[in-house]
């Protein structure tokens, strides 16, 4: 039986032969000559690139990358990287077929950087500038199955005529409670960078529920964005600040200060959300302080208003 590890020295060695190659033909005048002894180097090097990874993760470009990737979740990992180890030039490609059609949450590093400076990335700033154009991320181990589904309702909704915070919400509205990554949402958007922009006007400012790990929902992945429902917000609660928001679902340990319902009791017969309410009723004064607000699930908030 072919033993990986000896395999991968046997490549060594022959490519050490092959620069010694290069290195007479260097010596010479016939710049030609240098050129074609550099082609075996190129093709020796691709090939030790695959057979770094394991024999039942080199079946394919596609199936190397993934095998990278699920290695190593929430790690930037440069274009470069996947050079190596997919084989190919068309690598680009494979991170595509690996999102769209099988359903991996695979980021850019354009999408990253749009996300940040949101602040739906917890990065540093320091962490975000060496962050690439090449450069990608996958943000869950788990795959999703529901992603080619999903993928051809966008490219259905960027091809559609209007603004691109209509189309954003028309995305999030045919996904009513499904996971959808900051990729999803720029490719919608036509890969113009307002879009993580929209969606933060789409929840502050229109009051629609769409939350992330930063924004009420800490069990969600990084870089995924749900709507939890097609009810908005009333417009005195679009007021408050995300910071403030998100420091009262914290204090309140993301649960209903009534009932105590929370996002783990959340089934499709029961679709509520947690909403944050006045205590002081914002028209008699209230301030959207912490000590005046308060987390309710959507039933709860309904019950406190017709009273």
């Amino acid at each position: 039986m072919n033993n990986p590890q000896n395999d991968l020295m046997r490549k060594s060695a022959e490519l050490k032969v092959l620069l010694s190659d290069f290195e007479k033909e260097s010596a010479g005048e016939n710049f030609r000559a240098k050129v074609l002894s550099l082609i075996p180097v190129f093709y020796k090097l691709r090939e030790i690139g695959k057979a770094i990874l394991p024999n039942q993760s080199a079946s394919g470009a596609r199936d190397r990358i993934l095998f990278y990737f699920r290695k190593y979740p929430m790690t930037v990992i440069n274009g470069d990287e996947l050079l190596v180890v997919a084989g190919i030039q068309e690598y680009a490609r494979r991170i595509r077929e690996l999102r769209v059609q099988f359903g991996w949450q695979i980021i850019s590093g354009a999408t990253a950087k749009d996300m940040a400076k949101e602040g739906e990335m917890p990065v540093t700033a320091e962490a975000i500038k060496s962050i690439g154009t090449d450069d990608y991320i996958l943000l869950s181990s788990n795959q999703d199955q529901e992603a080619a589904f999903r993928w051809n309702v966008a490219n259905e909704i960027r091809n559609s005529a209007g603004a691109v915070r209509d189309k954003i919400l028309g995305y999030f509205q045919r996904n009513v409670g499904k996971a959808i990554t900051g990729e999803e949402l720029r490719y919608v958007a036509k890969d113009r960078t307002e879009w993580a922009r929209r969606v933060r006007e789409l929840r502050t400012e229109f009051g629609w529920p769409i939350v992330t790990s930063q924004t009420g929902r800490p069990e969600l992945p990084v870089g995924v964005y749900i709507l939890e429902s097609m009810r908005q917000s009333p417009e005195h609660d679009r007021t408050i600040p995300d910071d403030i928001r998100g420091n009262v679902f914290q204090r309140d340990s993301y649960k209903c200060t009534d009932c105590g319902w929370s996002h783990a009791e959340w089934n499709a017969s029961d679709p509520r959300h947690l909403e944050i309410h006045h205590i002081q009723a914002h028209a008699a004064g209230g301030a959207n302080t912490e000590e005046n607000l308060t987390t309710l699930c959507t039933i709860c908030h309904d019950k406190k208003h017709r009273k």
